[in-house]
């Protein structure tokens, strides 16, 4: 009984460890574009929550804004991925994120029309179209995390 104790106490020590390295690992490697586009993720989970609940569309306009603030920043970044394209690739790669994002935001300011006009169900397509823009980013621009799902965001 006590060697169970043991055990059992020995791998709630070890995951805590874990757990905490992991998470102050998963701090330190944020790098700039990282934070903004990690704000930008929780402002557009934020809008996807409500998108369609007219009755917080203000709230929505407020999570837009911080959306288009961070892009606006991310858009003159440059993402850690492009060290790992070959030299000659290097300008193609950032030109085609720098479109990306430009993309990204024309389509948050079409979102942005929408919710301002109380047009939430066209809102809703808007959104689901501005996830897939952002889906094929991440799959072009983003250093994949390991052990992360392939195709994943």
């Amino acid at each position: 009984m006590h060697l169970r104790l043991r055990q059992f106490g020995a791998a709630c020590v070890l995951a805590m460890a874990i757990s905490s390295a992991a998470h102050a690992q998963q701090d330190e490697d944020k790098t700039p574009l990282g934070k903004k586009m990690s704000a930008m993720n929780t402002a557009f989970k934020a809008v996807g929550r409500q998108v369609d609940d007219a009755s917080k569309n203000a709230n929505t306009l407020e999570q837009l804004t911080t959306i288009e603030t961070n892009a606006k920043a991310a858009l003159t970044m440059v993402p850690a991925k492009k060290e790992k394209v070959p030299a000659a690739e290097q300008a193609k790669f950032q030109a085609g994120y720098e479109a990306g994002m430009k993309e990204f935001l024309a389509a948050v300011a079409k979102l942005r029309v929408s919710i301002k006009a109380g047009k939430n169900a066209e809102a809703v397509v808007i959104y689901d179209e501005i996830k897939a823009l952002q889906r094929e980013g991440h799959k072009e621009y983003r250093i994949k995390k390991a052990g992360a799902p392939p195709g994943g965001i």
